[in-house]
């Protein structure tokens, strides 16, 4: 991961002072986004947040994948912790000058990985049975939450990328919709954290997929049209993550 540190020209502010304290790599990515009207959102949102637009336009994601070598720093990946599938549903917001993401949900087939992250990051991780698997180019993914006393969700999907690997360019709606540096988290008692990621820039594919089942962002109270507006697919992302802070902090 120190590789990926020392490529920092294309972020938005600098790489936090301190040590990261986790890395992961994520895998075969669908990006699925959609418009939303901000009337609709602001009210799932805490106050303190401001929701981010691009060309006035509010924007929701729908994102499956799967990682492995999630690992603290200076710890080895343990393989019954280190690679599981993920799938989160997210709107993009900012805060002091800083764009970032704002989780609905995140769904994971790893329940020791769902209680950590709920009790570390504050975000909302739900318990679930998750499956996917290559085959004729396609990725077919499966996921239903399972996790008691949550609405439940799930997703039944196939996608791939038809287009040639690109990296977006600054002031791109592709852009827009990938690069962000920080995620946003709330705490039982209503304080806001914020915590600070690194990765190189995406390398983004053009994509199709058929939705057979989405019901993620309706569990979260957020109707969507049935069809994304959008789709990318990225092979590879490697990711480090900071220590969480309280805004003011």
């Amino acid at each position: 991961m120190r590789a990926i540190l020392r490529e920092v020209k294309h972020r938005p502010w600098a790489v936090p002072l301190g040590p990261w304290i986790m890395a992961q790599t994520w895998h075969d990515l669908l990006f699925a986004h959609w418009t939303a009207p901000a009337a609709m959102l602001r009210p799932l949102l805490p106050a303190d947040l401001e929701l981010d637009m691009f060309q006035e336009q509010c924007w929701v994601s729908v994102v499956p994948f799967w990682m492995n070598g999630v690992r603290l720093r200076g710890a080895p990946a343990l393989p019954w912790l280190s690679a599981f599938a993920e799938l989160n549903v997210r709107t993009y917001v900012v805060s002091s000058g800083k764009p970032g993401v704002w989780f609905f949900s995140l769904d994971a087939g790893n329940p020791i990985a769902v209680a950590i992250a709920r009790a570390w990051f504050h975000l909302p991780y739900f318990r679930a049975r998750m499956s996917l698997r290559e085959g004729d180019g396609w990725i077919v993914y499966r996921s239903e939450r399972m996790h008691r006393g949550a609405p439940f969700a799930e997703l039944s999907c196939q996608y791939r990328p038809i287009d040639e690997v690109f990296q977006a360019r600054p002031g791109t709606l592709e852009h827009f919709l990938t690069e962000r540096y920080c995620l946003y988290a709330a705490n039982a008692g209503g304080q806001i954290f914020r915590a600070e990621i690194h990765h190189p820039p995406w390398m983004l594919q053009m994509a199709e997929a058929n939705v057979e089942r989405n019901t993620m962002a309706a569990a979260a109270g957020i109707a969507l049209p049935a069809d994304p507006a959008l789709l990318h697919f990225a092979r590879r992302q490697d990711v480090v993550v900071w220590r969480p802070r309280r805004l003011g902090e």
